[in-house]
């Protein structure tokens, strides 16, 4: 079979087209939500810094922001989020700390939590955790240098 110039051309866009969609589709979401849209599980991200432990929120108290819906266990905890997210959303989309600067994305424990420097980092688990926190300045360092190319 003989390929035309104009069938190499297609040839190269089909190549460059699939490439483009794996790239992007290995990227998570910005926000990890479990399959209804509810980010971090369902838990209040401000009750990490008022009440210093996990807090189920509420479906009676919802705000939505970066594509999921955020619970949170009292009104004011809404309003307070609503303010300035970025103060009490979690880093990395809420995905595991520790999975991010290993350089990929996994589900969260609402339970395996830590605020360093006044910012919510959370873990796949408990025992990830105490991985994470062997080198918590060294992790959140490389975590922040590949946030960036795990998420779209």
């Amino acid at each position: 079979m003989k390929l035309t110039l104009s069938s190499h051309k297609l040839a190269a866009a089909a190549v460059l087209l699939v490439s483009v969609t794996a790239a992007f589709a290995d990227k998570a979401d910005p926000v990890f939500q479990d399959g209804s849209g509810v980010a971090i599980r369902g838990y209040d991200p401000v009750a990490y810094f008022t009440d210093q432990k996990p807090v189920k929120g509420s479906e009676q108290f919802t705000f939505a922001w970066m594509g999921a819906t955020w619970r949170f266990a009292t009104a004011a905890h809404r309003d307070q989020f609503a303010a300035n997210p970025s103060q009490y959303a979690p880093q990395y989309g809420g995905y595991c700390s520790y999975a991010v600067s290993k350089g990929h994305t996994a589900s969260i424990d609402p339970e395996a939590w830590r605020i360093v420097d006044g910012k919510l980092y959370l873990n796949y688990s408990k025992s990830v955790q105490q991985k994470w926190a062997q080198d918590v300045p060294g992790n959140i360092q490389k975590a922040n240098q590949n946030w960036p190319a795990l998420h779209k």
